[in-house]
């Protein structure tokens, strides 16, 4: 390959980093969104999702450690289950003060979708890597694999969907 074509790809490659980077993390925080417009409808479902689980953990504590996620409480000692359905509910109201800001992103500040996205995704990674360094047992199999399972497709179809730019897709049709 030329050397000249070799700069103009590698300008191409750092072109789109930078672009992804300002896609993520952009100047100019807006109501302009620039990414695919399934992402927009992917953002939100998710984030309907996790209103009604944090919800669900705040209201329904016991019943979601118990039963969701499998967590043997009547093993516990009484003070001990307490402990956990509180957590459980203090877990929920942080997820749903990340869903308020989400709602606020969706309907106002549309250009931070694809960073809420990408904020979306680490605390789940994060709390997924947390819960193999310190695994809390469990009986049984829970439903709670596969709905982690889909929310993280979600995230990660959304976040790709978000950073595409709709140029791009325009310039291929």
């Amino acid at each position: 390959m030329r050397p000249s074509v070799r700069r103009h790809m590698k300008s191409l490659s750092v072109t789109g980093e930078i672009f992804m980077f300002n896609q993520l993390l952009p100047q100019r925080i807006d109501n302009i969104y620039q990414g695919h417009k399934v992402a927009l409808w992917l953002f939100a479902l998710l984030v309907t999702l996790k209103v009604l689980m944090s919800l669900n953990s705040i209201i329904n504590g016991r019943f979601v450690a118990g039963t969701a996620d499998g967590i043997p409480l009547d093993t516990f000692m009484p003070a001990g289950a307490q402990a956990v359905v509180s957590l459980y509910a203090i877990w929920g109201l942080g997820q749903l003060t990340i869903c308020a800001l989400c709602i606020l992103v969706l309907v106002r500040y549309r250009a931070m979708i694809p960073f809420m996205f990408g904020v979306l995704l680490l605390e789940h990674l994060s709390r997924k890597l947390i819960l193999q360094v310190m695994p809390i047992v469990k009986t049984g199999t829970s439903p709670a694999f596969t709905i982690n399972t889909a929310l993280l497709t979600l995230m990660i179809a959304g976040l790709a969907l978000s950073l595409w730019h709709q140029d791009k897709l325009q310039a291929q049709e």
